[in-house]
């Protein structure tokens, strides 16, 4: 069995919004340490959240699948998830996954945040 390549720590931006930070590699073995961010962040009561991919190294179809269930718990909760600080290539596998049809990609931050505040 691998080991876990990711860190994810989560800080409140503000009421409505709590942001992950993401650092590592996000594949099937970061499905804890993922989960337990998104628990983190959504015990916090925020109706949104943010997740920061500036740290991300590397993913793969099993992380892409880890996004997707962490996409599900957060309908579910009529929460939702916005992203930023992907590269172009990250992206692109957006893109053809239509990822980014269901996670809001922002260029920043603070555009990210703005749009939270902004609903």
């Amino acid at each position: 069995m691998s080991e876990t390549k990711v860190e994810a720590k989560v800080r409140s931006a503000s009421e409505a919004a709590s942001i992950v930070d993401i650092h590592g590699e996000i594949t099937s073995f970061a499905e804890r340490v993922l989960m337990d961010a998104y628990n983190q962040a959504s015990g916090s009561g925020a109706n949104a959240i943010i997740l920061n991919f500036k740290g991300l190294e590397y993913m793969n179809s099993g992380g892409i699948g880890l996004l997707v269930t962490m996409l599900i718990r957060a309908n579910r909760q009529n929460q939702k998830l916005l992203a930023y600080g992907l590269t172009d290539h990250y992206q692109q596998i957006f893109e053809v996954t239509r990822l980014n049809e269901a996670i809001q990609i922002y260029p920043n931050e603070a555009q990210a945040l703005a749009a939270v505040v902004g609903h």
